[in-house]
């Protein structure tokens, strides 16, 4: 193993060979924005009853969330560059705190576009833990084994989004059905909807109190080395990260792959409720996302042994491939065969993020930071492809919608078989 980091990256103290312990810190943190990232999945059922919305209305939850990673990811990407990677950390832990904050007042005056406003903040901070730590893990190692290291990170990241579920649906979601809720008085009615937009103070502060006190940790910590980009050493100007068309079909594949992902766990708890597939109350269906998530981490930590054996590129074309295959069963049965088809989902979205970021960002040198601000922006496909499926949704009917996502996932079979490849200078 190399004594360095990488060729164009100096570290700060002196970089050791081995990064077990910098690797080990930087779990819990994708632990953490994944915990916080699958709660839209609970907050979007929750806000759509409260505030009586349509499937479309209901997803600016998302596109208030991920609408964030294109307006902050590229500035992040600046920030980072100049800073290093183990501060921007800690300045995307204290913002993602104070949006979990703004989640009190938002409750207490029932206002729809202030719970925005502090998914808003929130994703802002997630969007520079993203910017900052992804390429961290890819850095701290041999370039050719970065597929399989973010791989496995991610996998808690996935934990995260195991976890989020199940908590949010016992701390957030209600058990009364909507048959009970036709039998209330307009007072009782009112008085229900209060505490159901009241429901999701506790929760967010506890989690607004956890992210500051590991910004604390964190920037305590003496034993993470100090990587920032260096161009120092270039004999000419670095290129544009725009300039690498595989740079650029990757940034295409994380807003596809995002928007597919995002959007079908958006509406699962809604599609299990469905009389003809799961007729589940809100709380039941909101615990079984917790599959979904569940199979991607599992997922990860399979795809991290079968990376061993089947090129990364190769693995994540045959994902896509058995994803279109899962949709079309769920888009066309009905009961539980439709319900555990759209679940796997999961299981094969495992490797996806991790493979198409690190396939993008190969080759790039001194454009590291810039790309990953790129492929960081290009999460906003979780803020445009739900609301597109929330609208068909809204007018064929929620089952077909989601035929929608295989556009994505077809792509991702091109970038995984093509794009991804770089060209020569």
């Amino acid at each position: 193993m190399e004594s360095t980091i990488t060729s164009n990256v100096k570290a700060k103290p002196n970089a050791s060979a081995n990064y077990t312990v910098p690797l080990v810190i930087l779990t819990t943190l994708f632990f953490m924005w994944g915990f916080l990232t699958v709660l839209n999945d609970i907050l979007i059922p929750h806000l759509k009853g409260v505030f009586d919305l349509t499937y479309f209305q209901a997803m600016a939850v998302q596109m208030a969330f991920f609408g964030a990673y294109f307006f902050v990811s590229y500035p992040a990407g600046i920030l980072v560059k100049r800073v290093g990677y183990k501060t921007g950390v800690v300045i995307g832990l204290i913002i993602a705190g104070i949006g979990c904050a703004l989640f009190y007042p938002a409750a207490s005056l029932r206002v729809y576009g202030i719970f925005l406003g502090a998914l808003f903040v929130l994703a802002s901070g997630i969007t520079i833990l993203q910017v900052s730590a992804n390429p961290y893990v890819s850095l701290l190692g041999p370039s050719e084994t970065a597929p399989r290291r973010l791989t496995l990170t991610q996998a808690f990241n996935s934990l995260g989004t195991t976890v989020g579920p199940f908590f949010g649906s016992m701390m957030i979601l209600s058990t009364v059905t909507a048959t009970e809720l036709v039998g209330l008085s307009p007072a009782e009615l009112e008085q229900h909807n209060i505490a159901e937009a009241n429901a999701v103070q506790i929760p967010y502060l506890g989690l607004a109190a956890t992210l500051v006190g590991l910004a604390v940790i964190f920037a305590l910590l003496k034993n993470l080395p100090h990587i920032i980009d260096s161009d120092q050493s270039q004999v000419s100007a670095p290129k544009s990260a725009w300039q690498y068309s595989h740079l650029v079909l990757g940034a295409i594949g994380i807003f596809a792959y995002v928007g597919a992902e995002v959007s079908i766990g958006s509406f699962l708890v809604n599609f299990i409720g469905e009389p003809h597939i799961g007729n589940m109350p809100e709380q039941q269906a909101g615990k079984l996302i917790s599959y979904y998530w569940g199979g991607a981490m599992l997922g990860r930590f399979v795809g991290v042994a079968l990376m061993s054996y089947i090129k990364p590129a190769k693995l994540l074309a045959i994902n896509a491939l058995v994803i279109i295959a899962l949709l079309v069963v769920g888009t066309f049965t009905s009961g539980g065969v439709a319900m555990w088809a759209v679940l796997a989902i999961g299981l094969f979205n495992s490797i996806m993020f991790p493979t198409i970021f690190s396939l993008a960002i190969a080759k790039l040198g001194p454009a590291t930071s810039q790309a990953s601000g790129i492929l960081c922006m290009a999460i906003v496909g979780g803020a445009v492809i739900p609301p597109i499926q929330g609208l068909l949704a809204d007018n064929i009917g929620l089952q077909l919608s989601f035929l929608l996502p295989i556009i994505c996932y077809a792509y991702i079979i091109y970038f995984a078989v093509i794009g991804h490849k770089p060209k020569e200078d």
